[in-house]
């Protein structure tokens, strides 16, 4: 993966504002954004994703102009070909398993049906081991298996990258020490690039292919340790 990102934007909440001016340049298939929160590593990312718009600059992946505020480029989220796994998950509560899985497939805001699935979200069940809890909702499941619902629905779509917000912080201790291993089997696995942003030095430690610390808005320099 080669990503570039330089960006600006101003963000305002009551008299309160911050200033995001993130840059940085990497050719790594595991790029880790650390720091600790409100360091505006989620705005950040949002912007890489398409989920939210900077005032200035350029965001470039693997050659493609994902966004540039000089020459008027601002492809859609759902044209950027990331998959985005959110720090709560934000999993549907209405929808089962097989059609959270599904949903990234879908055009539009039709839910996709209840029984029946195309055949990457019944590959993705079985690989995750979900199988057994398709027909179940996000409400009956546990913390690591809404991770794996969330992945799954993440990847279902075949992305050119995986953007991943703090995804072990809503998990406890123990079960985020397994997840952690399991995310890292399944990124080497599929060989697919990763970007990871987190407060955890232990992510850090263990997806830093190339490591940068955010404080303040700003990429300050290389390093979690």
């Amino acid at each position: 993966m080669t990503i570039r990102v330089d960006i600006r934007k101003t963000l305002r909440a009551g008299q309160r504002t911050f200033q995001l001016d993130a840059q940085f340049e990497s050719a790594n298939k595991r790029v880790v954004i650390y720091g600790a929160s409100g360091a505006g590593k989620s705005q950040m990312l949002k912007a890489v994703a398409g989920l939210s718009r900077p005032d200035s600059g350029v965001i470039e992946l693997d050659g493609r102009r994902l966004y540039d505020s000089g020459a008027g480029i601002d492809v859609p989220a759902q044209g950027r070909r990331v998959g985005y796994l959110f720090q709560d998950y934000a999993l549907f509560p209405h929808l089962t398993v097989r059609q959270n899985i599904g949903f990234g497939l879908q055009r539009g805001w039709f839910n996709p049906a209840p029984r029946g699935e195309p055949e990457a979200v019944r590959y993705w069940l079985e690989a995750f081991g979900l199988a057994d809890v398709a027909h179940q909702r996000p409400g009956e499941l546990s913390g690591g298996q809404r991770q794996r619902v969330a992945l799954a629905r993440a990847i279902v779509c075949e992305p050119a990258a995986l953007l991943l917000d703090e995804p072990f912080a809503a998990l406890d201790p123990a079960l985020r020490v397994r997840m952690r291993s399991e995310l890292d089997a399944l990124q080497r696995r599929l060989d697919i690039p990763l970007l990871l942003i987190t407060h955890d030095p232990e992510d850090a430690a263990t997806f830093g292919g190339h490591v940068l610390t955010m404080a303040d808005g700003r990429v300050a320099g290389e390093g979690a340790r």
